[in-house]
């Protein structure tokens, strides 16, 4: 198997795209490839089709090379659950909460899985396009590193660099971060790729000369900046959302440890959904929806919305007549209490809950992971969806007589969440319900039944969309000929 790695000179350089490009790039020439990276730190997850959890963007890259989602292509997730603590994922199963300097002794360890999974792949496919993670030049944390250089060295693949031109520096970036690599490292650096210029490249070329003849790298093309681009962010909320003919205003509340906001990406780009993200310490505006999105740390972000009077917000929109959806963690927030006897996401063992429903919940060490499909219990028609599950955590209560869902797992089926007597308030622990036309359009109409919004947005269409179009940018602005030969790809 060939291995290719992109890293980055920094966080967001465009690491993520540049693979998930590239992947269908080689995809669309008929070559089996698969995306990796060893280490994502991300709050952002999905649950894989073996039953694990891995980070959103390897998700992503796996749609692009068109192969089915697994564990091993990121054997090493970190959820940060605190500004110092982190839960550790390896082989997408959580193993459990350790705090920064913990986890750098346990990167031996780790470094052990992420080989396991490399080898693994290595024996399907041929190619794996590695994600690098931040920048390979943070010296703090170079000891024992298994996210960038650590692991090129440990397998013995060729690096491209990506820097973003957008942020100012780029040459500064891209000459400081190969000083900063040993010689051995800088050996590995085959290639520069410049990310998100805007203007005439003919205005750059003397630059690149300069770059190439300094540093003796090749630039490999550079990308313009894709204004259009909307793919599944890794961890950065998307805030842009212009749009001209609103029929539902919705918002969505940023939680301190805020996770899997991308089940909204499909509201965000809905032409008639105003999609709003409310800061914490901001007002919440007139609309027709709130939502409670999921939480990493529950408590804890249950705490500062207190702090910040949001049961007050949200009693005066429910008092005005609007709709409340409490989603994962936003669920579990809705109830009476919520229980953390083992310490499972915060060092505070309760809390009480909002109140707006009859039940409690308790986190358990076990995490749900499951793909399901199931049906909507507060539609006239029937409304069948695909979502899934990626939570700790067991809710029970009288609230929970009245189901929202009826989902089926493994063949068996059960209800999920509620709806509330008046008809206010759904609270659910299932994600991707707006990835589906059918399910956007039954919640749209119990939000408002006047709403004349025909349909959802079909978010995976929309998605086959954009990386068709990335990976056309890709081959126009790229010299993909020289990124094979990097790779090792003769035929």
């Amino acid at each position: 198997m060939n291995v290719l790695m992109v890293q980055g000179t920094t966080s967001d350089a465009g690491k993520s795209t540049l693979v998930a490009g590239l992947c269908r790039v080689f995809s669309d020439l008929q070559y089996n490839v698969a995306p990796f990276k060893p280490q994502n730190m991300a709050l952002n997850s999905a649950v894989t089709e073996d039953g694990g959890e891995i980070g959103r963007a390897q998700a992503l890259q796996a749609v692009a090379a068109r192969q089915p989602s697994r564990i091993d292509f990121n054997p090493i997730l970190l959820k940060p659950n605190s500004d110092t603590g982190v839960q550790v994922i390896v082989h997408g199963k959580a193993l459990s909460n350790m705090e920064a300097d913990s986890y750098h002794d346990y990167k031996k360890v780790a470094m052990e899985a992420v080989l396991t999974s490399h080898h693994r792949l290595a024996s399907e496919f041929d190619l794996l396009m590695v994600e690098g993670a931040g920048s390979p030049a943070e010296i703090n944390l170079r000891e024992n590193d298994i996210a960038n250089m650590g692991y090129a060295e440990a397998v013995d693949c060729p690096v491209i660099i990506i820097a973003d031109i957008d942020k100012g520096g780029v040459f500064a970036h891209l000459v400081g971060t190969l000083a900063l690599l040993s010689e051995s490292e800088q050996q590995r650096v085959k290639g520069f790729v410049i990310n998100r210029f805007r203007g005439d490249v003919a205005l750059l070329q003397s630059g690149l000369d300069w770059l190439e003849q300094r540093t003796k790298v090749p630039v490999l093309g550079v990308l313009p900046y894709l204004h259009d681009l909307a793919l599944d962010a890794e961890d950065a909320v998307s805030i842009a959302n212009v749009k001209s003919q609103v029929q539902l205003t919705i918002a969505v509340i940023i939680l301190p440890h805020i996770s899997n906001h991308t089940d909204f990406d499909a509201l965000r780009l809905h032409p008639n959904i105003d999609l709003q993200y409310v800061k914490i310490f901001d007002d919440l505006p007139a609309c027709d929806l709130v939502i409670l999105p999921g939480s990493k740390n529950v408590i804890g972000d249950l705490t500062y919305l207190k702090q910040q009077q949001w049961p007050n917000k949200i009693n005066r929109h429910l008092r005005y007549g609007g709709k409340l959806l409490g989603v994962c963690g936003g669920f579990q927030m809705l109830g009476t209490s919520i229980q953390d006897p083992l310490g499972i996401e915060s060092s505070h063992r309760g809390i009480v809950g909002l109140g707006l429903a009859d039940f409690t919940t308790e986190l358990t060490a076990n995490k749900k992971l499951e793909q399901i499909q199931g049906h909507a219990c507060f539609t006239l028609q029937p409304t069948s969806f695909n979502g899934y599950e990626i939570h700790c955590g067991e809710s029970s209560g009288k609230a929970l007589e009245h189901p929202a869902f009826k989902i089926n797992k493994s063949g068996v089926i059960q209800n999920d969440g509620f709806v509330s007597s008046d008809n206010q308030i759904i609270g659910t622990y299932i994600h991707g319900l707006f990835d589906s036309d059918a399910m956007s359009k039954a919640i749209f109409d119990w939000v408002d039944p006047n709403n004349s919004i025909d349909q959802g947005f079909n978010l995976n269409e929309h998605r086959e969309f954009q990386l068709n179009n990335l990976a056309k940018t890709l081959t126009t602005h790229l010299d993909i000929e020289k990124i094979k030969q990097i790779a090792g790809i003769t035929t």
